[in-house]
């Protein structure tokens, strides 16, 4: 099996933990997304249900895409009918911009379908 690999266009931005206004001002823009942990655990999350399992691995199989191209890897928590999507910046130990940039792109992936 040959596997092709994807091209990562995106810059590499310098990312910096934000402050705790900051982050309660993103995350009033992201509809269901949640904090969870504390400290340099910290992130937002967010749990998308389906209807079955074939629709939860193309989700995260499309999230896995928008991960490759930010590099900005989350933590997913894959079962039958839901997905869980964790994000936070290991490298500022904390949440940084692009944990929420992230997240409204994977919001965006549903909805699309949605409309």
């Amino acid at each position: 099996m040959h596997s092709v690999p994807m091209k990562n266009d995106a810059p590499k931005p310098i990312r910096r933990a934000l402050k705790a206004t900051e982050i309660v001002t993103q995350l009033a823009k992201l509809e269901g997304w949640t904090l969870s942990g504390d400290g340099a655990s910290l992130a937002i999350e967010k749990t998308y249900t389906f209807a079955n399992y074939h629709e939860t691995i193309a989700f995260v199989n499309a999230i896995a895409f928008i991960a490759q191209r930010r590099n900005h890897h989350p933590e997913l928590g894959v079962h039958f009918n839901r997905c869980v999507v964790r994000f936070n910046t290991h490298d500022v130990q904390g949440i940084s911009i692009s944990d929420f940039e992230c997240a409204a792109q994977v919001d965006a992936l549903l909805a699309e379908v949605a409309a």
